[in-house]
């Protein structure tokens, strides 16, 4: 899509969260027909958390494209329609030489979780070589007084202590050349008063990511990050009403919301050694021309 092109979304919301994405109107666009795969991740095995939709299914996609076995999270119950045609259209792409890819459903909140998701994959393949912390939620809040001690919990629960949990149990199988990418925001960088706790979650993920990098770095592998700005994801629909839905992302530079798969080659791009080996701890920025100075 070009880059000054305007775009407008049918209006549109969904009532209950995690948000879906065969519900969306248009769907996310999670390939493009000018992605050209060249084999970076072949041999590896990637686990993707919140992999079922939106970025989630954009990174899974061109992960096996690129050559590796990939395993995903999703919410049982809630999310199991994304997550059944994702782990199809994956299995239809993957590569000759890569095992089929899983699907797992967790709660990633909760540390015993995290670790029984770390064990299901390494059982089944024996190795993680690259981990994607990318799962979240947010809501709407029009003042700080409206964030309970419950729903602060289960924001931080999902965004940032999953990233905890996820690497600690992760690494016990990770060798160097493995690397960590995180998902963490815009809003990290320049605010959002409306999602007052999800961008302090995002911004922890920052932090995260750099202290993480130190620790890791003499083992040799490498923690980076990626900071979408506004994306067209089940996220949104699921946030925010009809008219802040329609008019999603016009506020950028660009004047339009990003699609998934203008954001999930950062991700190809920080799993692949030959390419990023001499970056950790940095955070890349598909953000519409958001302009960030940190």
């Amino acid at each position: 899509m070009a880059s000054g092109q305007q775009q407008q979304f049918p209006s549109q919301k969904q009532e209950t969260q995690p948000g879906k994405e065969h519900e969306m109107d248009p769907n996310p666009q999670f390939t493009a027909s000018d992605y050209k795969p060249s084999n970076k991740l072949q041999g590896k095995v990637a686990l993707v958390t919140g992999g079922d939709s939106g970025i989630g299914r954009a990174v899974c996609h061109c992960f096996v494209r690129e050559g590796a076995t990939v395993a995903f999270t999703y919410v049982k119950s809630q999310e199991d329609k994304d997550a059944e045609e994702t782990l199809e259209m994956l299995k239809k792409e993957k590569t000759a030489d890569s095992k089929d890819p899983i699907a797992i459903p967790a709660d990633l909140g909760f540390d015993e979780n995290c670790k029984k998701v770390v064990d299901e994959v390494v059982n089944k393949f024996g190795q993680i070589d690259i981990l994607v912390n990318n799962a979240a939620e947010q809501h709407k809040a029009g003042s700080v007084e409206e964030i309970d001690e419950q729903r602060l919990e289960r924001v931080f629960r999902t965004n940032i202590f999953s990233y905890f949990f996820m690497s600690r149990h992760a690494l016990k199988h990770m060798k160097e050349g493995s690397t960590i990418i995180n998902t963490t925001s815009v809003t990290a960088y320049k605010g959002n008063p409306k999602l007052l706790d999800y961008t302090a979650t995002k911004g922890a993920i920052v932090a995260f990511t750099r202290g993480l990098s130190l620790e890791l770095v003499n083992k040799g592998i490498r923690v980076n990050g990626v900071a979408p700005g506004p994306i067209w994801t089940p996220l949104i629909p699921a946030s925010f009403d009809e008219e802040e839905s329609a008019n999603f992302g016009s506020d950028v530079p660009m004047k339009r919301a990003g699609q998934p798969i203008e954001v999930a080659p950062s991700y190809v791009f920080l799993a692949c050694n030959h390419c990023s080996s001499y970056m950790s701890g940095q955070v890349l920025h598909p953000n519409g021309g958001v302009v960030i100075n940190a």
